[in-house]
Order: structure tokens, then sequence, then C-alpha cells
């Protein structure tokens, strides 16, 4: 069973999606389904993007110190320019 979703626009909005959903020959209600659809599935698709980047970067391995003593080796390198 489905669920019924009112969501409160102006109506500038309401015609701008109208005009939309009528150039794709939808109705409204479709042409929301659809939008929202979208939106869901980039969502998705940026999540999965960023967890193959960490999954990769993860792979390497680059020599790393201490947060504090890589700080303190930035500072003194400011210092003698």
């Amino acid at each position: 069973m489905g669920k019924r979703l009112q969501v409160l626009i102006d109506d500038q909005e309401y015609s701008e999606i109208r005009r939309a959903a009528q150039q794709q020959r939808l109705t409204i209600s479709e042409w929301a389904r659809q939008a929202m659809r979208k939106a869901r599935e980039g969502h998705s698709a940026n999540i999965e993007a960023k967890l193959q980047a960490i999954a990769e970067a993860s792979r390497h391995e680059f020599p790393t110190a201490d947060i504090e003593d890589m700080l303190r080796e930035i500072e003194s390198g400011r210092r003698i320019s």
C-alpha cells in the first residue's frame, strides 16, 4: 500500500512544476515521484563514490607522523622563508 505525501509550495513554484510535468507528459504526482527517486539515487551514488575514494586511499602507505610533530615542522618551515 502506498503512502500519501503532502507538500506545501507557493503558487509560482507550483506553476513551474506543473509546466515541467506537462512538458514531460506526466502528472504532477508522477513528476514529483521521479524527481524524488533521482534525488535518492544521486545521494546513494555520492556516498558510494566517497566510500570508494576512502577504500582506494587506504591501500596506500604514505609516511606520516604525530599531528603535533607535523604541525611543528610546518610552522618551522614558515619561519625560515
